[in-house]
């Protein structure tokens, strides 16, 4: 499997996972009924519709955070050459 899809994969399937545990934990408190759009308008979509598009939106803020994880993680553990993340250079 090419690296890209590969990295994909690891970035992408966990978020899967995770968002669905976020949006559990999410309506058990939140009524997709009743919800509202900043306490203003009750938004009049669908409760499936809802339920989607927060699915996609905490699909899509995982990934984000396991993307950028990824960027800032080192190869082999040796330092980004821009100075990311990584294991502290010794002084020699």
């Amino acid at each position: 499997m090419p690296s890209f899809a590969r990295q994909a994969l690891v970035i992408l399937w966990p978020a899967f996972v995770m968002a669905g545990v976020q949006e559990m934990l999410v309506f058990v408190v939140v009524d997709p009924a009743t919800f509202t759009w900043f306490g203003v308008d009750r938004l009049d979509w669908p409760v499936s519709a809802v339920y989607t598009v927060t699915f996609l939106i905490l699909w899509a803020t995982t990934a984000t955070a396991g993307a950028i994880t990824q960027l800032l993680q080192s190869p082999g553990g040796a330092p980004h050459p821009w100075g990311g993340f990584g294991p502290p250079r010794s002084l020699d």
